[in-house]
């Protein structure tokens, strides 16, 4: 189980990047080009939320099933990450109040890109390359 669940994060990692990246990069793009907000925003915007969310909680599975338990993890790891996806939650959350598209997109942009770079920050390159 242990390693199953070793190999699913390390492979959802992949999804993650990609899928928040493509939030981020469209956000960024939409906002600062002025353009109107549609709904394969919205679409990106879900799917970064959920499969961050999906990864989490594959990570939190992981920890659990570990047979050295919390002395497996660097706590640096879990915390920076539990902050990107509350993050990711915030600003998909906020966008959906916004009524204009101008607005809505500077939410997503804002959180998506802050939630992105601290993912960025925490993977363990070392192991990943």
């Amino acid at each position: 189980m242990y390693t199953t669940l070793k190999y699913l994060h390390s492979g959802w990692a992949y999804i993650v990047l990609i899928a928040v990246a493509l939030a981020t990069i469209n956000a960024l793009l939409g906002y600062f080009t002025k353009r109107e907000y549609k709904p394969r925003d919205f679409r990106l915007a879900l799917f970064g939320l959920i499969v961050t969310h999906t990864m989490f909680l594959i990570g939190l599975a992981l920890v659990l099933v570990s047979p050295m338990g919390f002395k497996s993890v660097k706590i640096d790891h879990p915390i920076v990450m539990l902050i990107a996806a509350v993050l990711i939650t915030i600003g998909y959350s906020k966008h959906k109040k916004k009524l204009v598209s101008t607005p809505k997109l500077k939410m997503l942009a804002i959180f998506y890109s802050i939630a992105f770079l601290l993912i960025l920050s925490r993977i363990p390159w070392s192991q990943w390359l």
